[in-house]
Formats: structure tokens, sequence, C-alpha cells
């Protein structure tokens, strides 16, 4: 028999994928295997359709996750994946598993952190289902969105030469996470510890309550730009890169030395003595963008202050490499979030 995290998640959906008959509807222009399930329409834009499970114990803990917060994050990182289609959100439907230890309170402390997100990414919540748990709560979203036809970002179109593209900044969100287990840790062993995280608010607000993209996705519209490859950066930078070169049949290199970090990562890094530069490729849970332009787009945007070029693409599929100043060249692993 063979076990589940021997495939990881990508395996499974692999191996789930061969078993799916082919499309019976003339529609369903893309399944398995992007960020959103593309469907046709006839008028000037697809339907995208995503869906995303958080289960606690697994994907967040409640010990330090603020119901609010969950509520905003299980929407968030649901609307990423439309941004990373290159289109924007507009009805969410939401389902939940609650166990009878939560009261009413709690589940409307929740359901605010959804009104929140909601109105900050002006999207439609219109139903859902509640259901009993026996193993505490569990949170499915499914977001549908719009975009326009000659604007879809796939994963498998990128292109040698094409420049590689990150919003924002990475590894914040992996170092906030353990700031907070470091902190949780220090409380169960000592409840009259009150944790002072102050001057770490930015790193921990990118894991409690990260932002999904959808203002690039306007920026990028205004400059007359489309990607001509896009992921969100759910997993990791180093993940995220080998899923564009591996779908795209290209290879990268990435410059070490203009990955963006930010300042407090940098100060946390040291602290747990963890390389930034790890942090950002490995950590995960950014749900900033990672997109390809054709070089001749790159003008438009190199002074943009929360686009960051970082790399390129090349012709070569074996070849995903991390390039130092020093012209050392090391292959780029995946080593982030496993989900098995």
């Amino acid at each position: 028999m063979t076990t589940i995290d021997s495939l990881g998640e990508f395996g499974l959906i692999n191996k789930i994928s061969q078993l799916v008959p082919p499309p019976r509807h003339q529609d369903t222009v893309r399944g398995i295997g992007d960020d959103a399930a593309v469907i046709g329409t006839d008028g000037d834009e697809y339907l995208l359709m995503s869906s995303d499970m958080l289960l606690e114990g697994v994907h967040f803990d409640l010990m330090y996750m603020p119901l609010q917060h969950l509520g905003f994050k299980a929407v968030a990182v649901n609307i990423s994946d439309m941004a990373a289609m290159n289109g924007l959100p507009s009805q969410l439907t939401v389902n939940i598993g609650i166990s009878s230890r939560f009261t009413v309170e709690a589940v409307e402390e929740l359901y605010k952190g959804i009104a929140a997100a909601c109105e900050a990414y002006n999207v439609d919540l219109v139903g859902g289902d509640t259901t009993a748990s026996r193993s505490g709560l569990t949170i499915s979203v499914t977001v549908l969105g719009k975009v326009p036809k000659e604007r879809i970002a796939y994963r498998n179109t990128a292109q040698p030469n094409d420049v590689i593209c990150v919003t924002g900044d990475l590894g914040a969100a992996y170092l906030g996470l353990q700031l907070l287990e470091r902190e949780k840790q220090v409380y169960l062993s000592d409840p009259t510890m009150q944790p002072n995280l102050d001057e770490k608010a930015y790193l921990v607000q990118r894991q409690l309550r990260p932002d999904a993209r959808t203002d690039i996705v306007h920026e990028l519209r205004d400059l007359d730009i489309k990607p001509t490859a896009m992921i969100d950066i759910s997993d990791g930078l180093a993940s995220e890169i080998l899923h564009l070169c591996t779908q795209s049949q290209t290879g990268a290199v990435i410059f070490d030395d203009t990955i963006p970090i930010d300042d407090q990562s940098y100060l946390a890094a040291d602290e747990f003595k963890i390389s930034p530069v790890t942090a950002a490729l490995n950590g995960g849970e950014d749900y900033e963008l990672l997109f390809t332009i054709r070089p001749q787009e790159f003008e438009k945007l190199k002074n943009h202050a929360r686009i960051t070029a970082i790399g390129y693409m090349t012709a070569d599929p074996s070849q995903v490499v991390l390039a130092t100043r020093a012209g050392q060249h090391t292959p780029i692993k995946a080593q982030g979030w496993k989900h098995f």
C-alpha cells in the first residue's frame, strides 16, 4: 500500500486527476491543475471557481488565532486564488463544521471576520452549510470570480526570457508563525507570562490576517500588463516557481539578493538562527503573487514600489536555480509546507 505522505499534496492531486474522467461539457475550460477552475460563458469573461479548507490543529491554532482573524483569513486565502488567475472575486459560500465547545458568540466572531473580508474584497456571501463536528472547527470556502477572457493568466504559459516578478515581501508569515509558536510554548510553561510582540506586529499580522493581492490585479490592468503566467505564493517561493516551471516546461534563474524581505523578517530570522532567504523560499502563507511578463513589458513596472523582479525564465526545464552574486548556482527544491 502507498501512504499519502509518500506522494505529498501535489502527487495526490495528480493521482486523483488520473481517475477523473475528461470534461463532459464544452464550457469546462480548465479543471484540476491551476489556482482556480475556469468555466466558459457566452460573454467576454470567464467564470472562476476555487475552494479551500482550513482545519483546526492543521492550518490554525486557536490558542493564538483570534476567530475574527480566522474568518478573514479563510476568505482571503481563497480570493488569493482569484488574483492568481488575474481575476477578481464576486461571490462566496462558507461551510463550517463546528463542535459543541464553541458558543454562539464565538460563531459571531468568526463571521464578523468573514464579513470584514467580504467588505474589503467587494464580495457577496451567498450561502453555505453548517454541521456538527467531533474534531474542532473546520472551515471550507468556495469563491466565484470573473476575468476578461483576454486577460486570464495560467500556470503553464510562461516562456523563456520572461521576467519573473513577485509582489510584496516574502518570509514574514512563516517567521510570524515561529514567533507565535514560541510564545505559545512560553505561555504553556508559565501562564503568568504575557507575550510582548508589539515590535513584531507586522510579522504576526502577516500570519494571522494575510491580504489577497487583488490590488495588483487592478494595477496590472491599469498598466496594460498581462502576465504570461501567474500563481499565488501559499507554499513558499521555491514550491511555486517549480510549479510554474514544471507546467510551462521552462527553467528559471532566481537571484537571491533580489528576493524582497522586510526588515522585521531579517531581524526575526537572525533571532531564530534561520536564513531569511530560506524563510522566503520555503516558509509559505505569504499569499503574494508570483508572475512572469515579457521582457518588453518590464519597463512599465520596473519602478513599482510593491513589485520586484527576481529573475528570469530559461529554456532548460532541468535547471531551476538560485543564483548568488558570487556566481554560484544552487538547484531550487521545494521544502515548504507539507500537507500530509
